[in-house]
């Protein structure tokens, strides 16, 4: 196995998936109810005490609007603002609104399939805004 590998980080997969919960204004028990298990379950989840199969994670992933590439990817963490600060360190703060850290995060979830469909429908929708 290579060294270079990094492992899965639960409570980072846990945060993500509270912090997209909590942005859907989702309770703990009306998610769980959604998703079929138990608060407790997704409480545990949520902590990074408990594994999931991969279709509970396929379906977290599907209620929350989010891609499992998302919560998987420990490049970046929702405990850390540095997503934020890195990204838009080009812009002037004056610049960087709640619209565009919101298109930020929106962004943050999509795979590349949906980024590069974004773009084309944008390039295609900008000249008619304007």
């Amino acid at each position: 196995m290579n060294d270079s590998l990094s492992v899965l980080n639960l409570k980072n997969v846990g945060a993500k998936i509270r912090f997209e919960r909590e942005r859907l204004n989702l309770t703990r028990e009306k998610f769980a109810e959604l998703l079929n298990l138990s608060p407790y379950y997704i409480g545990q989840i949520e902590r990074g005490e408990r594994k999931m199969s991969i279709e509970t994670l396929v379906n977290i992933a599907n209620t929350l609007h989010i891609s499992t590439d998302y919560l998987l990817d420990n490049s970046y963490k929702i405990d850390d603002q540095c997503l934020i600060s890195e990204s838009f360190s080009q812009y002037n703060s004056d610049v960087i609104d709640d619209e565009l850290k919101e298109l930020f995060f929106i962004l943050k979830r999509c795979s590349k399939k949906e980024i590069d469909l974004i773009k084309d429908i944008t390039k295609l929708i900008i000249p008619y805004i304007k």
